[in-house]
């Protein structure tokens, strides 16, 4: 929702943009007055960890990780990027460009710095530019994507103003992987997964949701959104072990997907009617034009959310909240809500939870414990009775809360790198010591 005021008002500013960090366990907001961070780790409690004033008409806002690293900016300087340590409450470096800022992106080797026709590349470690890619296809809405992988940087941005072409670029080794041909219509919305393998996409037109293979460009599979009306899809995000997809737009339904291969036609399977009439289908597009029999072969929506309003731009994330399989989305009317998801069987998701991004500490959790809603004996609810000790289902293995990286592990050093980055120590975090000149704070450089 960058670029979007939600409700203004004196003692509830607009919300400027919402963004959830790269393994969304914290949500960073921009306002008329500053920006503020808060904890995603529990259902019942949003913690605000950190809020601040110094900044107005934030319009950017961008945490690494968990890390005190913090990326802004405002409507006051749109072409100045200023990165944060919030914890010590000092400015680390900042930038300034040739044009208006429209998108950042981070992970723990690169910063991308997205304007209308030009994409900077930095090494996160010592903010050293890598890279400029001038003269990109004109993209207004600084649509860019980058994978969280620290090992595999992949960079995805629009190859065309009028088709929706995709460019893959490595950011680590700084040159082009493929370009997607991915829709007929102009892009809206691309994201990576969590180990950058896979790319999710969508047009302008907000009806088919494609996802590739990456970097081999392949279509593994197509989503139809719906086919009655045309929507601004906003937000993709996968799940962190990729196996579902969640798409937030304009109106009043959330669509979650299930990536899913089906079984070889040889398999035995049980046959049922959907199943005979399946593969009645699939024997006959082979006959019909390539549009009804495309059409024929997109999977419908696994489970879906009912939002109480329409024509607001939101923004959606997957996340494992005490162990269990949620759907965050953020809106930009300034609240936050948390729902369940089966795994098992989808259908409509349950609303648990609904908390406000404004006010104080207090005003939040009562409005948090009045909003908040009881939810029935769903998966989830059931799921929660089961002892911590016995194995859960929704529970994914092979993530963790530092972003897939095992504890103490060291990110190998990058030939860009100036040194290694000790994860399981916060005060690495963040890796830049200096700027580029040699200085600390309080000097604009200018790529």
């Amino acid at each position: 929702m960058e670029g979007e005021d939600g409700a203004g008002g004196a003692c509830r500013p607009g919300l400027g943009c919402a963004s959830f960090n790269q393994d969304s366990t914290s949500l960073a907001v921009g306002t008329k007055t500053g920006y503020r961070l808060f904890s995603v780790t529990a259902v019942d409690r949003l913690e605000c960890i950190h809020e601040s004033a110094e900044s107005p008409d934030v319009y950017i806002v961008e945490r690494l990780f968990s890390s005190s690293l913090v990326v802004v900016v405002s409507q006051a300087m749109p072409r100045r990027m200023n990165v944060y340590h919030f914890k010590k409450g000092t400015e680390i470096c900042n930038y300034s460009y040739s044009n208006t800022i429209l998108a950042v992106r981070l992970n723990r080797q690169r910063l991308i710095v997205c304007l209308e026709e030009s994409i900077y590349i930095h090494n996160i470690k010592d903010m050293k530019l890598l890279k400029t890619l001038l003269n990109t296809p004109p993209n207004p809405s600084g649509l860019c994507a980058l994978s969280i992988n620290h090992s595999n940087s992949y960079l995805a941005y629009p190859g065309s103003a009028t088709i929706g072409e995709i460019i893959v670029y490595d950011a680590n080794n700084l040159s082009t992987i493929t370009m997607i041909p991915a829709h007929d219509s102009p892009l809206a919305a691309i994201t990576f997964n969590a180990s950058g393998t896979k790319l999710a996409s969508a047009s302008e037109r907000g009806t088919v949701i494609r996802v590739f293979s990456i970097p081999e460009g392949l279509r593994l599979f197509e989503f139809r959104r719906g086919m009655k009306r045309y929507v601004n899809i906003s937000s993709l995000s996968f799940s962190p072990d990729a196996q579902f997809l969640c798409a937030s737009s304009n109106t009043e339904t959330v669509h979650i997907f299930k990536l899913e291969q089906h079984g070889p036609s040889g398999e035995e399977e049980t046959p049922t009617w959907s199943a005979y009439v399946g593969k009645m289908f699939t024997a006959a597009s082979s006959y019909l034009p390539a549009q009804v029999s495309g059409m024929m072969s997109q999977d419908r929506a696994f489970a879906t959310v009912r939002l109480h309003t329409a024509g607001q731009k939101n923004v959606c994330t997957l996340s494992t909240i005490q162990k269990l399989p949620r759907l965050l989305v953020a809106s930009s009317d300034g609240q936050l809500f948390i729902y369940n998801i089966d795994p098992q069987d989808g259908g409509e998701c349950t609303l648990v939870q609904t908390h406000r991004l404004f006010g104080s500490d207090e005003e939040r959790e009562e409005a948090g414990v009045s909003e908040g809603l009881v939810a029935p004996q769903s998966y989830a609810a059931t799921a929660a009775t089961v002892p911590t000790s016995g194995p859960v289902s929704a529970t994914l293995t092979g993530y963790s809360e530092d972003g897939g990286v095992s504890k103490g592990e060291v990110i190998p050093e990058h030939e860009f790198a100036a040194g290694p980055v000790c994860l399981d120590d916060e005060t690495e975090f963040p890796p830049i010591n200096r700027c580029r000149d040699g200085s600390r704070r309080d000097k604009s450089r200018r790529p």
